[in-house]
Order: C-alpha cells, then structure tokens, then sequence
C-alpha cells in the first residue's frame, strides 16, 4: 500500500467520493510547508515567499500537465472547492451574450443548483438534459445555440462518465456556447476522459485527488471574453483609483487573478503539487489493486438478489440498497465494525430520490488506499447482514 501505513489494522474507509485519505509525500509537503518555508505567496520578496511561489507555481504547471493542457490556451486558478468554482465562474459570466443554461438530471447539488439560481438571476431559461445510462448525452436531442453547459464528466454516485465529452465540446462550441466541467470525480480515477479535451472550464476539488482540501478552476483564456469583473479583492489589481483599477488578470503572467481573490491556501496548494507527483509515480500494480478490489466488491454486491445496485458496471463508486434494510441503520452497523462509508442522496437529491425514486443509498466509494484484505472483511460482515 503506497502512502497508507498510518491505517489501522481492520480500519476500512470507503468515502473517497466525499474525499480521499492523504498519501504520506502530501501529509509531508504540507508539514514541510508550514515548518520551512510558511509565508505569502505573491506578494513577498524574502526567502520563504520566494519558495513559496516557485511551488506555488509548479502546482499550476503540473495540473495542466496532468490534464494535456497546454499553458498557451489555459489557465490554472485555485478556489475553495468544486462548488465554490462553479458558481464563481457563473458569477461573472455575461448573460447577455447567451440564450440559456443547461445541465443534466445526474448532476451533484453543485451545477444543478448552480445553473438554478443562475437562472432566476438572470432571467435566462433553463433545462435539464436527461443522460444515458452510460453517461453519454444525446446530443441529437438538444439545442446548444449560445447555451451555457454545465455537467459532470463522472457522477458522485455510480462513476458513469460523459463517454461523448469530445463530441459534446464540439456541438457547443459550434452553437456558440461554452461547456464548463464538473471533474470532481474524474481526476482522481477516470481523468482519461477529460485529457486534451479543450473545454472552457474544469472545476474539481483537489481533496478528492489525495490532496489537501482545495479548489481549482482550469479554465480557457478565451473564457475571459464572457466574464464580468465582479468578484474583486486583495490580489486582484495592479492599481487602484478614486474611482478605477487596473485588473492583474490584465497581464497574462497573472491571468490566473481572474478567480484567485484574497490570499490563497498556500500550503494546500503545494500539498496538491505533491499528490500530482505521487499520482504519476504510481505503477500498473497499484492501480491493478484497485482494479481487482472494485470488480471483485462489485461482483458481490451484483450477484445478491437482495441488493439493489445503482451501477450498470463496475466503478470504484457504487451505490445501492439492500432490500428491506434502512441505509442509514446499514451505515451505523459497519461503522461498528470499523467501515465507513456514507448513506443518503450524496447531493444528487432530484436524480437519485425524483427520478429514480429510490431510497437513501448506501455508497462505497474505494481508493487506492484500499487492501485486498478490505474487500475480504466488507464481504464478510456484510454478507452476514445480507443473509
């Protein structure tokens, strides 16, 4: 287990959804951080402040570098999470020049709501895309003429993925609108999908990519033509007036001010830089665990007529529920048992509780902080309650 000697023998964490366990090199870099170099970045010309920055902007070179983006067409702005993101770039965008917004039915409370009070700001229509069941949007079925769209690439509850996100790039950009990306779930374990393709903004929360708590927006400059400066604070400007100011996202060494208000979470942003590093030291055999441990957890849960699962197919997230069992009471009995996963809606309330009507769900949501010997001991005491 590459990072997770901490756990305990017989702890089994199974909410890497909400947010993953930290790997030893980020727990370090952060302590690193706050003991050898703690200070502001971006504003201070000492030492410290100087290794700050560099990290600082290592971090910014390394999530473009993770997603194939190139820094000619893309900047990296770091937030609060991938909520906080959303709403931030829908804040600032220039309904005059769209016709709607758009999102989808699979949607975390994040764009769904998003694009909801976007809506009622504005005055602009909104409309609910409804998904395949394998994640994919039927494009045909849609209108994107100058639509803002906002969905998810991977869903927070079963992992179903936005298998046409290429084609669903293309259409919008052909129609005039822009797409924004909810990756939250994707960049830990299905960030193939998302690789090159030029969307207009990724949002994502680094805390569900092994890293410390933390938001990032990677968005595309030409974005910047749709923005409004509204959001504006300390770190923003390079001048200010009586009555005037001069934006820093003006110059393009410092495009990323567009969204970077205030100071900034410095050592979290270096602790990503770190989870990025272990995330590409990984090899074929640490991801293979977790292969093993998700079709092998997934095939249990699939061949008991008991439970009823969400997914159509294996994926490190699943959700379900056990005939004639309260999700909640099944949640407290394992966490008895030392195994904690969560129970609910997971912010998917339309979705999950209007549409499918389903009850509140049971999720596992594995890692690769999971053992073989995790999967063993989840068959075991579940099998018996099942049973």
């Amino acid at each position: 287990m590459n990072g997770f000697n901490y756990l305990g023998e017989g702890e089994v964490y199974l909410d890497g959804a909400c947010q993953c366990l930290r790997p030893r090199p980020v727990i370090n870099a952060i302590n690193q951080y706050y003991t050898e170099h703690n200070s502001c970045g971006e504003r201070v010309k000492y030492k410290w402040g100087r290794e700050t920055d560099e990290k600082v902007e290592d971090t910014r070179e390394k999530v473009l570098k993770y997603l194939r983006l190139k820094d000619k067409k893309y900047t990296v702005s770091f937030t609060l999470n991938t909520t906080y993101g959303i709403n931030l770039i829908l804040s600032q965008i220039d309904a005059s020049k769209f016709k709607k917004v758009m999102t989808s039915d699979i949607e975390h409370n994040s764009p769904f709501l998003g694009t909801m009070a976007f809506a009622e700001r504005t005055g602009l229509p909104r409309e609910v895309m409804k998904r395949n069941e394998d994640g994919s949007i039927p494009l045909s079925d849609y209108d994107f003429d100058r639509a803002i769209v906002v969905v998810n690439c991977a869903s927070n509850f079963d992992g179903r993925k936005l298998l046409n996100i290429e084609a669903l790039n293309k259409a919008v950009h052909k129609a005039g609108g822009i797409l924004i990306i909810d990756a939250a779930q994707a960049m830990a374990h299905s960030v193939e999908i998302l690789r090159g393709v030029e969307v207009d903004a990724i949002c994502f929360s680094a805390h569900k990519l092994y890293a410390p708590s933390l938001g990032v927006i990677v968005w595309r400059d030409e974005l910047n033509k749709a923005l409004l400066p509204y959001w504006l604070g300390g770190g923003m400007v390079d001048d200010v007036k009586s009555d005037s100011y001069v934006l820093s996202s003006d110059n393009k060494e410092h495009r990323f001010t567009r969204f970077e208000s205030g100071l900034q979470a410095w050592g979290e942003i270096v602790g990503l830089g770190a989870a990025l590093d272990w995330l590409e030291s990984l090899s074929k055999k640490d991801w293979g665990v977790l292969e093993q441990n998700t079709e092998e957890l997934y095939e249990f849960l699939n061949r008991s007529p008991k439970v009823h699962l969400v997914n159509h197919e294996a994926n490190p997230t699943m959700s379900f529920y056990i005939e004639g069992l309260d999700s909640h009471l099944l949640g407290e009995a394992l966490s008895r048992e030392n195994i904690m996963a969560r129970t609910g809606y997971f912010c998917v309330h339309y979705y999950l509780d209007h549409v499918l009507h389903m009850p509140p769900l049971m999720r596992f949501s594995l890692g690769l902080h999971n053992r073989p010997e995790d999967i063993d001991k989840i068959k075991r005491i579940l099998g018996k309650i099942i049973n």
